[in-house]
């Protein structure tokens, strides 16, 4: 059975930045689920404009991190902020964390892991705006195109796509090969 990624997001969420790494994992052969707080559709945003509607598959009130291998947390400035408010969308971020597994957060996203309470002490980058509330929060703030420590990666921006899908990607393979060695 394939490895199951949630990408958890609601309206406002950057375009690229759920549909490229999504497009990306599900090349590599990984099943994605798209979470949010109600079914139906979220609408992105793209660049300066509303964006396309995102078939939602699974609602937050339905989703359990023991279901899933990975967390992607798309940014945007809009979808993060309405997440990190919804008290069950920060129990699964800190869910994640506790099991250990890959959560990847690029832009804005950083802002959930933060909620989160789970960045003191690790390093992380994130859309320059939102750097001083990481290094606030006790992250090591760096600015490079990803960032890696532990079970975290984090990312800039959209022009960081490729190096964050790559590393979330690295980052499922290692765990599917402590699995197998386990089984």
């Amino acid at each position: 059975m394939a490895q199951r990624v949630m990408i958890l997001a609601t309206d406002g969420f950057e375009q690229s930045e759920l549909e490229k790494p999504k497009a990306n994992l599900e090349e590599a052969g990984y099943e994605t689920v798209v979470v949010s707080l109600e079914d139906g559709q979220i609408k992105g945003w793209d660049k300066d404009d509303w964006g396309s509607p995102v078939k939602v598959d699974l609602t937050l009130a339905e989703a359990n991190s023991n279901e899933f291998d990975a967390l992607l947390l798309p940014g945007g400035q809009i979808n993060p902020d309405l997440l990190r408010v919804e008290e069950k969308a920060v129990q699964i971020v800190k869910d994640f964390n506790t099991e250990g597994k890959p959560i990847a957060a690029i832009c804005h996203a950083p802002w959930l892991l933060i909620e989160a309470g789970i960045v003191q002490g690790r390093e992380a980058t994130s859309y320059h705006s939102i750097r001083t509330d990481l290094k606030n929060a006790g992250a090591n703030v760096v600015d490079k195109e990803v960032a890696r420590d532990g079970n975290l990666i984090t990312s800039r921006n959209p022009d960081d796509i490729p190096a964050f899908s790559k590393a979330l990607i690295e980052a499922l393979e290692r765990q599917g090969a402590k699995e197998t060695e386990a089984a």
